[in-house]
């Protein structure tokens, strides 16, 4: 992972925006978690921009440039010429007075390099034999070429950047200094690690505005435009053209600006498409006003590219022309190895995926590759993860859930918020005595079933569990559940046919009747017998008692 990026874990939610929205696909996922390949990394920030959750971060170099000026050394800030469209309504006399109070000697504008860097151009293109020349002002484009197009390196301009110039130019000036750059790019940062110690740190316009609110510094509103600032166009969408003189006579100038654009014109380029030309590319969108860090959420490219117009003026700064040999810089190939599959292998993963033949590859780009079969390429090479596709995904949930709803012994229903029939397996048409599912998809609820206990569910959105109910039509009966799904938007119904624990229930109820029915019968002939056998046994008692007194009376008159 590139030293100025990093990866709050945590917050990847594993949405694939990132790599969707990265121009080279240098990112991973591994873990459910992105990963951005420093190999591979062309530090353009789309990632960072888009990123819903927040989790890709810079890293700040706010307390190394409080380290550099604790240090003694004078420390100067080169303001990228962005700056009066992120701090809208002052000036580099304003940003000066702030940045001392934060302990910098000096502040001066990015835009002085700029104008060393411009007239280089100017005198290459006119003096040396070139074909087509590509400006290396964006270190992201110069990345790109240095990664993904390095047979295209002699066309890339071999001059430093505004950033680098003019740090140059700093210490020239001051042996001593040193030098902080601050704008709203993520690539610089990487830019000064590959300097040789020439910028000695860079800040985003976010780390400055969060350093001077931490110091209660608040900056003024007080600009002043200067005359000697041509090169303060240099962060619009051809504003290094507008800068130039554009005198060489066999050159076509045009700007370029967005990744995506620059790698049509690379490839343009590389097929011998384009000569003579010389060609301003940057890899944001609008050019450096539309930068990844400028602190603004909107975007404002007409009101931003206003503001540097109106600050800029119509001649160059008054700085002298270094040697040529100091504006220059060598740009070598970075390599990084990624392997190639071979086709058996690319038809493998696709089978994988759930592609089987051509046709079956969507191409739809959910997962973040324009292709499937980059999509493929990028499984084999560890990039990407099978289930990262989401038709594939989608058709094997859908297979799931058919297979259980085909299988299930439970009659289902899926019905939406109109009540209308939107699903239904084969066990509730058995049950519903329905031919086939078209007899009722898209009809309303209530040509099969009982619509109130739906409509309870709806309006009080809890569900019906486990009610037994008699269908009088179909001649069985079933308990029902109904449940509330996708909030609200849906219901389920699952019905269970317990006609037979019915019938069984109702054979018991009637088997128990009959026996207790038997059993009174028992107990009231006992009954009767017991009775029988009481009144003979008391007439009996009574001739006893009767045949007893008559024999006592007769014992007595003896």
């Amino acid at each position: 992972m590139p030293n100025c990026l990093t990866l709050k874990k945590s917050n990847c939610k594993n949405c694939y925006k990132c790599i969707r929205h990265c121009p080279v696909k240098s990112i991973r996922f591994s873990g459910n978690q992105a990963h951005i390949i420093g190999d591979e990394c062309i530090l353009c920030g789309h990632c960072f921009v888009v990123c819903p959750q927040n989790a890709k971060e810079i890293v700040s170099e706010t307390e190394k440039v409080k380290v550099l000026i604790q240090s003694g050394d004078p420390v100067v800030a080169s303001l990228a010429p962005s700056f009066i469209a992120n701090y809208e309504g002052t000036g580099i006399e304003v940003l000066r007075e702030a940045l001392k109070k934060l302990g910098f000697a000096d502040a001066e504008e990015t835009a002085i390099g700029a104008t060393l860097v411009k007239r280089e151009y100017d005198r290459m293109l006119k003096e040396e034999e070139r074909d087509v020349v590509i400006s290396s002002c964006c270190h992201s484009v110069n990345l790109l070429i240095q990664k993904y197009f390095p047979e295209l390196l002699p066309a890339l301009a071999d001059v430093l950047s505004p950033m680098v110039a003019h740090c140059q130019d700093i210490k020239r000036r001051m042996p001593q200094a040193k030098t902080v750059f601050i704008g709203p790019c993520v690539a610089k940062k990487d830019e000064a690690e590959r300097s040789g110690g020439i910028v000695d740190a860079v800040l985003t316009f976010e780390e400055l505005t969060e350093w001077l609110k931490a110091e209660n510094i608040e900056l003024r509103q007080e600009k002043q435009p200067d005359p000697h600032s041509r090169a303060r166009f240099f962060p619009t969408t051809g504003g290094i053209l507008k800068s130039m003189l554009c005198d060489a006579g066999n050159f076509d100038y045009l700007a370029i600006d967005g990744v995506e654009n620059c790698i049509a014109a690379l490839r343009d380029i590389g097929q011998g498409r384009i000569h003579h030309c010389f060609i301003e590319m940057s890899a944001c969108a609008g050019s450096c006003v539309n930068g990844p860090v400028m602190e603004k959420h909107g975007r404002s490219p007409v009101k931003d590219y206003l503001a540097v117009a109106q600050y800029a003026g119509d001649q160059d700064f008054e700085v002298a022309q270094p040697e040529i040999r100091e504006l220059r810089k060598q740009y070598r190939p970075i390599e990084h190895r990624a392997s190639k599959p071979s086709e058996t292998e690319i038809r493998d993963i696709l089978r994988q995926m759930g592609k089987f033949k051509p046709s079956q590859e969507l191409n739809c780009g959910s997962c973040g590759y324009d292709t499937c079969r980059e999509k493929a390429v990028a499984i084999y090479q560890g990039k990407a993860e099978i289930s990262m596709c989401l038709p594939y995904l989608m058709e094997k949930a859908e297979n799931v859930s058919d297979t259980i709803a085909r299988n299930s012994p439970n009659g289902i229903i899926m019905v939406n918020d109109l009540l209308e029939v939107q699903q239904i397996n084969p066990a509730a048409l058995k049950i519903l005595r329905l031919r086939d599912s078209n007899a009722v998809l898209g009809d309303q609820v209530m040509r099969i079933l009982d619509p109130m206990p739906f409509m309870k569910v709806q309006s009080t959105g809890r569900g019906i569990f486990h009610e037994r109910t008699y269908l009088a039509e179909y001649g069985c009966t079933v308990e029902q559940t109904i449940v509330p799904a996708e909030e609200g938007r849906m219901f389920l119904c699952i019905m269970r046919d317990v006609s037979q624990e019915e019938d069984v229930r109702r054979k018991k109820e009637e088997i128990s009747r009959q026996t207790a029915e038997v059993a009174d019968k028992v107990v009231d002939k006992q009954m009767r017998i017991v009775q029988e056998i009481a009144s003979l046994l008391g007439e009996t008692a009574a001739e006893t008692k009767v045949a007893l007194t008559k024999l006592k009376e007769s014992m007595a008159d003896e």
